[in-house]
């Protein structure tokens, strides 16, 4: 891939496009009724309509633009792993330009299909959902990093909800590792029953000490993975 590129200006772009996203997340809504101090309801959250995340333009599967309502603290999250995926991502990558993905009525998931970014004034796939190359694994260790949830549809599409990250110990978590390790770092043995021993010597490759099941580890790993899988670092 070439090399060329400004990856320290679009890393800014993007990281300044996430945190102005995080100043949108608004508090959530609660009744102060007596009703509800005696048995709170769960707060409901507002929509916000977007046709954005980050700096790139949503698209539907069918190439329409697409506007949406998602939730405050969703789409904060969502732009912030948009910058994350750009930030690692080859520096002859340009900023993404278009994420092809549907967003679930409640406005709380996303179901990802295309990360676009422009380069000799053509759009170029960084992902595609029916690519089930490396750039798909990286892809998920990225949305693994961001999301609790993450799961992959049969079509190569990836579904994630919102929530904090960190590892659950879900087994769509485990069969991703399990994945990473076989496919990304060459470790044919690794097993759902021994995957964060495997785990370990690849974060032992990137010269870090830490149980991959661990908050620290599982971001670690993620992180690894993902440079792994775009081939912005190779940790030989």
């Amino acid at each position: 891939m070439n090399d060329n590129g400004q990856p320290l200006d679009r890393r800014r772009l993007l990281a300044g496009a996430a945190a102005a996203s995080a100043v949108t997340v608004t508090g959530l809504a609660v009744a102060s009724t007596r009703a509800a101090a005696a048995a709170p309801a769960r707060p409901a959250t507002r929509l916000i309509a977007r046709d954005r995340i980050a700096t790139a333009a949503l698209r539907a599967p069918d190439g329409s633009a697409l506007a949406v309502g998602v939730q405050t603290d969703f789409h904060a999250r969502l732009a912030a792993w948009l910058a994350f995926w750009s930030a690692n991502s080859p520096p002859a990558w340009s900023t993404p330009a278009q994420v092809v993905a549907r967003v679930a009525p409640a406005g709380d998931a996303l179901v990802l299909h295309a990360i676009r970014y422009r380069r000799d004034d053509e759009l170029h796939a960084g992902f595609a959902a029916g690519r089930r190359d490396a750039t798909h694994l990286a892809t998920l260790a990225s949305l693994h990093h961001h999301f609790p949830d993450v799961r992959v549809r049969p079509d190569g599409a990836i579904r994630v909800a919102d929530g904090p990250a960190g590892f659950t110990g879900a087994p769509e978590q485990v069969a991703f590792a399990v994945a990473a390790c076989r496919e990304l770092w060459g470790d044919a043995a690794a097993t759902a029953g021994r995957w964060a021993e495997h785990a370990a010597r690849v974060l032992a490759r990137a010269g870090q000490r830490t149980d991959a099941a661990s908050h620290a580890g599982w971001a670690a790993f993620t992180r690894t993975s993902l440079r792994r899988g775009l081939g912005t670092e190779s940790y030989e």
